[in-house]
């Protein structure tokens, strides 16, 4: 039950891909999502095998054109399950990560900076627990390396109370825009080569295998029924590319990304 809206932005100027989910769902949970959820510790208890949920979010993918502009991604989402005795788990999830084609130290510090002022208006434990989150969950195992240099990430939020964590999320929402578009100004008409452009390319393919093979969204989307595959697809860029053995000559701008990806840097101290 329920749905939502997509809107996707195709060979923009500034954007080749950019796209915003909004979904407000309902159903019955499927067996494997229940499994997942229950492999994060969530004691479900179904009645006749049936879990009914609520869902809602707001997500967010921009893959710009240019090089020097990095893609950046949101999402903040509420989930609600009703277990077999009427009681009702409730909880909170989401964050904003940056996955830059060239590492822009500047930009990497706005970037994490914005983010930990507005964590830190609600507790200052937050952001170093939710940045390392981040780096954590934004992991593509089979590369040893992290899809970008992250930002906050957080799932299953569901103390001190409903309302104190809805202020938290929503102070997280309000930074996206100054986190991100400062960026996008800043790059969106430094000229670039053929082969930066490439290296963008290789690089939106690793962003292609972690949300297709990892990302616990996506999985969400493709299992449940009757979802809507093009708005859960949204994410993926609109060209990448897979070159055989490719690895970045030594010292180069190419290099030095990869160095980060492997090691995960602190931008705000």
């Amino acid at each position: 039950g329920g749905g939502g809206i997509s809107c996707v932005l195709q060979d923009g100027e500034v954007f080749e891909k950019a796209g915003v989910n909004v979904s407000v769902v309902s159903g019955l949970l499927s067996e494997e999502a229940a499994r997942q959820m229950r492999s994060r510790g969530k004691s479900l208890k179904a009645k006749d095998g049936k879990l009914p949920f609520c869902a809602m979010g707001v997500s967010s993918v921009i893959h710009p054109k240019n090089p020097h502009v990095p893609t950046m991604h949101f999402n903040y989402r509420y989930f609600e399950i009703e277990e077999a005795d009427g009681t009702k788990q409730w909880w909170f999830g989401g964050g904003t990560d940056l996955t830059p084609t060239y590492l822009n130290e500047e930009d990497a510090v706005h970037f994490h900076k914005t983010l930990k002022e507005a964590c830190d208006k609600h507790d200052l434990k937050l952001y170093p627990k939710y940045k390392k989150w981040c780096d954590d969950y934004f992991y593509i195992k089979h590369r040893g390396e992290r899809r970008g240099i992250g930002g906050i990430f957080f799932d299953d939020l569901d103390s001190p109370s409903k309302e104190e964590v809805f202020q938290f999320v929503k102070s997280c929402a309000k930074a996206v825009v100054p986190c991100y578009i400062p960026i996008v100004k800043r790059h969106c008409h430094d000229s670039f080569t053929p082969e930066e452009k490439l290296w963008q390319q290789l690089r939106r393919g690793r962003y292609v295998e972690f949300n297709l093979v990892y990302d616990r969204g996506t999985k969400f989307g493709l299992l449940t029924p009757g979802s809507r595959i093009e708005s859960i697809l949204m994410s993926l860029p609109l060209t990448a590319r897979w070159e055989y053995m490719h690895t970045p000559p030594e010292n180069s701008k190419e290099a030095e990304i990869l160095e980060v990806l492997r090691n995960p840097k602190d931008w705000v101290h």
